[in-house]
């Protein structure tokens, strides 16, 4: 089991940031996915089309979202919290996600620096 630990500083507030990682119509928007979710402690949540699955364990408003992502058969909990810390007019956004499968670290690691990260920042800064 292999823990993923990275902090982004991204040109946007933190309410956005979090709209981004919890509203349903935002992140469909932003990966170009159906997505289920919910910040409701217990709520099951679905991105890319169930490529990752999970369930909310906490959810405070614009500061952080701590979830358990479901690999399988695994034992031990695969927990990623998102802490979200406004700074001179960025927000520092710090994932630490542990127990994560040795076979899956490459793709998670990669899936939340391009495919998460890197879209959301993509998002709300657009390039015109």
């Amino acid at each position: 089991m292999k823990t993923f630990k990275k902090t982004y500083s991204i040109n946007a507030g933190a309410e956005d940031i979090y709209a981004s990682l919890t509203n349903a119509v935002t992140i469909e928007i932003w990966s170009g996915y159906p997505a289920e979710m919910s910040t409701q402690p217990g709520s099951l949540f679905s991105l890319w089309e169930g490529d990752i699955e999970g369930m909310i364990i906490e959810a405070e408003k614009n500061k952080k979202l701590v979830q358990e992502w479901f690999f399988g058969e695994q034992i031990e909990r695969s927990i990623a919290t998102i802490i979200l810390v406004r700074d001179f007019g960025r927000t520092q956004v710090t994932v630490e996600h542990t127990n994560i499968p040795d076979s899956d670290y490459k793709n998670i690691a990669t899936g939340w620096s391009e495919y998460i990260m890197a879209a959301i920042e993509n998002f709300l800064n657009p390039n015109f």
